[in-house]
C-alpha cells in the first residue's frame, strides 16, 4: 500500500510539474468559479481554506471572497505531527502571516491567541488539498496524515463538515490506493 502510494505521488508530482504557470492559473480560476457557486460554499458560515503551495490550486481569490462575504475563515496551523484550524480575521491578517519552509503563510508557532475551529463550533466546509483524487472521492495526500487526523478529531467531537477537494485535471486518477485511515472527500472540483 505505502509503495503504491509513494509511486503514485511521484507520478502525479511529475504531471503537475508539466503544467505551465498560465495553465495553473487558468485551471485555478475555473475551480474558484465552481467553488464560489457551489451550494455548500454559498451556505457555509464557517469554512477552512488551505493556503496553496505552488503545486496546488490557488485559493487566494476564494479567501478574498470569503472575507467579503463575512464568512468565518479558518486556516491550517501545523504543529509537529498535528494540524489545527485557526481563525484568520482578515486579508490584512493573512498578509501579515510569516511564510513557512513550505512557502505558505501560517501563524507562527507561538501565536496561540487565534480561535480554534474545534473548540469554537466546528466547520461547515473544508476545502481540501491533496496530490491525487478519484472522481468517487478517494484522496491521496502528501503522506503526513494531517487532514485525515483532523477530520477524525472533528468527527469524534460531533462535527461533520462537507469535504470539497480542489484539483488540477492532471491530479485525477482512475484509482487511488486507500486504507481505512484515509477519509474520502464528498466531492472533487477540477477544471477540465
Amino acid at each position: 500500500m505505502q509503495a503504491a502510494k509513494k509511486q503514485l505521488r511521484k507520478e502525479i508530482k511529475k504531471r503537475i510539474s508539466s503544467l505551465t504557470e498560465e495553465e495553473k492559473l487558468l485551471q485555478s480560476n475555473n475551480v474558484t468559479k465552481q467553488v464560489l457557486q457551489h451550494p455548500k460554499y454559498v451556505s457555509s458560515k464557517r469554512l477552512s481554506i488551505f493556503l496553496s503551495m505552488n503545486d496546488e490550486v490557488k485559493t487566494d481569490a476564494i479567501l478574498k471572497q470569503a472575507f467579503q462575504q463575512k464568512k468565518d475563515v479558518y486556516i491550517p496551523k501545523y504543529i509537529g505531527n498535528t494540524m489545527d484550524m485557526v481563525k484568520l480575521e482578515s486579508l490584512e491578517d493573512y498578509n501579515s502571516l510569516p511564510e513557512t519552509s513550505w512557502h505558505i503563510k501560517q501563524p507562527s508557532d507561538n501565536d496561540n491567541s487565534r480561535p480554534n475551529a474545534l473548540v469554537t463550533g466546528g466547520l461547515d466546509l473544508i476545502l481540501m488539498p491533496g496530490l491525487g483524487f478519484s472522481t468517487d472521492g478517494k484522496r491521496l495526500g502528501r503522506g503526513k496524515g494531517y487532514y485525515d487526523n483532523y477530520i477524525k478529531k472533528l468527527q469524534e467531537n460531533g462535527y461533520h463538515p462537507y469535504l470539497l477537494a480542489l484539483a488540477y485535471s492532471v491530479q485525477l486518477c482512475n484509482e487511488i490506493p486507500v486504507s481505512e485511515f484515509d477519509y474520502p472527500v464528498h466531492e472533487v472540483l477540477y477544471s477540465d
